[in-house]
C-alpha cells in the first residue's frame, strides 16, 4: 500500500463529507451514495476507492451522544443540524462563551456548533463556520435559516487558510476536524493568528495515546474515519506550543474500545487494509490507541 499523498488525503476527506451532505440535503443520487454512473467513481469496474470507499460507517461510536443535553429542551430549533453532526464532542460547552464574544468553527460542516455559539454570545457576537465543500455550505446555511439564527456567518475555505483577518475572534473551536488535515501545523499556526491576544483555543478532536504503525495511516476509510490522521497527545501539545499558545491541556474524554472499532470498521473491505492485514488485525492494533478529547490552549497577552 503506497503513503497517501496529502492531495489524496484533502481529496478523500473532501468526497466523503461532500457526500455526507448531500446525503442530508437529500441530493445523493438513487443509489444513496457518490458511486453511481455519471459520478465520480465512473462504471462499478471502475470504482474509485478514494470516492466509492463506504467511510468509516462506524462515526456513531464517536459522534453518538454528544448533544443529549439538547433532549431536556424540546423547543430548541437543532433538531436537522444534531443529525447532520460529524463531531467527537461538544467544544461549545468546553469554550465557556461568554455574551458579545466572536467565535470561529473551524470546519463546521452542518453548523450546528456555529448555532450553537451563536446563541451563547448573543447578538453582541458573531459565530463564524469555516466549510471545506459548497455541498456543506448549503447544508450550514439552511441549518441556519430553519433555526432563525442572524448572527451566525458561514463561509466557503480551507481550514489552513482562515478567510479572516489577524485577531478577529475571541475563540477558536473545531469538532474532530483539524485530525482530517494533512498540514496540522498550517491550522494551528492559522488559530494562533486570528485569535486576539488571550483568545482561546477550545478543541474537540481526536487523538493517539500510543503510535499506530505507518501503513494504517494510508488507509483512506481510517483517514476519514478520523483515526488515521490524528497525533498523539504530547505531539498535539508540542505544536501547540511552537505556534506560540500557553496553558495547553488535553483532557481524554473517552477512550475507544474493541466493539467500537469493530462498529467503526464494518465499511472497510479488505483490499482497502494493509496487505497481509484483516480487519480482526487492525481491530487488535487500534484498541486502546485513540481516544477523544478536549484540546485547549490560549493565545498570549
Amino acid at each position: 500500500m503506497t503513503q497517501m499523498s496529502d492531495d489524496e488525503v484533502r481529496a478523500a476527506v473532501q468526497d466523503r463529507y461532500s457526500a455526507a451532505a448531500r446525503g442530508s440535503l437529500g441530493t445523493l443520487d438513487e443509489s444513496g451514495g457518490c458511486c453511481s454512473s455519471g459520478s465520480c467513481c465512473g462504471s462499478e469496474d471502475q470504482v474509485n476507492d478514494r470516492c466509492c470507499a463506504e467511510p468509516m460507517h462506524g462515526v456513531d461510536p464517536i459522534t453518538s451522544g454528544l448533544y443529549d443535553e439538547l433532549a431536556n429542551d424540546p423547543d430548541h430549533p437543532f433538531d436537522a443540524a444534531i443529525a447532520a453532526s460529524l463531531g467527537c464532542g461538544n467544544p461549545t460547552a468546553l469554550a465557556q462563551l461568554n455574551p458579545g464574544e466572536d467565535v470561529l468553527d473551524l470546519g463546521s460542516g452542518g453548523g450546528l456548533d456555529v448555532l450553537l455559539s451563536a446563541k451563547r454570545v448573543g447578538p453582541d457576537g458573531m459565530a463564524y463556520g469555516l466549510v471545506l465543500t459548497p455541498e456543506m455550505l448549503a447544508l450550514a446555511e439552511r441549518h441556519k435559516a430553519e433555526a432563525g439564527i442572524e448572527n451566525a456567518t458561514f463561509m466557503l475555505g480551507a481550514i489552513e487558510e482562515v478567510p479572516l483577518p489577524d485577531s478577529s475572534v475571541d475563540v477558536v473551536i473545531s469538532n474532530c476536524v483539524i485530525n482530517l488535515s494533512p498540514d496540522k501545523d498550517a491550522v494551528l499556526r492559522e488559530a494562533f493568528r486570528v485569535l486576539r491576544p488571550k483568545g482561546r483555543f477550545a478543541v474537540a478532536d481526536i487523538v493517539l495515546t500510543r503510535p499506530i504503525p505507518t501503513e494504517l495511516r494510508n488507509v483512506v476509510g481510517l483517514w476519514t474515519g478520523c483515526i488515521s490522521g490524528s497525533l498523539l497527545d504530547t505531539e498535539y501539545a508540542d505544536k501547540l506550543a511552537a505556534v506560540g499558545f500557553t496553558d495547553i491541556g488535553i483532557e481524554i474524554t473517552r477512550s475507544y474500545d474493541r466493539d467500537d472499532l469493530i462498529a467503526m470498521g464494518e465499511g472497510l473491505r479488505s483490499d482497502q487494509l494493509p496487505t497481509g492485514m484483516s480487519l480482526e488485525d487492525v481491530v487488535e492494533v487500534l484498541t486502546g490507541a485513540f481516544a477523544s478529547a478536549f484540546v485547549r490552549a490560549t493565545k498570549p497577552a
